[in-house]
C-alpha cells in the first residue's frame, strides 16, 4: 500500500535534499545523493536527480511507494 504524508515546512521554500531529511524519507543528509542518483525520486512526476532543487507549497515529492506533499505550516 502507497504511503501519503504532508511534510510542514516553516519557510516559502526548501531545498530537495533538507525535504527528503525532513520526511524521513532517507536517514541521513549523504543518502540524499545516492538516492537522487538512482532516479528514485519524482518531483511532481518528472524524476529529478539536483540536490537543491527549490520546492514550495503543494510541491509532490515521491520515492519509492511513499509521497510526500510539501505544506506551510
Amino acid at each position: 500500500m502507497a504511503r501519503r504524508e504532508e511534510v510542514q515546512i516553516k519557510d516559502d521554500g526548501i531545498r530537495l535534499g533538507q525535504f527528503l531529511k525532513l520526511a524521513g524519507a532517507v536517514d541521513q543528509g549523504s543518502d540524499v545523493k545516492a538516492v537522487l542518483a538512482a532516479g528514485s525520486v519524482a518531483v511532481n512526476g518528472r524524476v529529478e536527480t539536483r540536490r537543491g532543487r527549490q520546492l514550495r507549497h503543494g510541491d509532490r515529492v515521491q520515492v519509492g511507494e511513499a509521497t510526500y506533499t510539501v505544506s506551510r505550516r
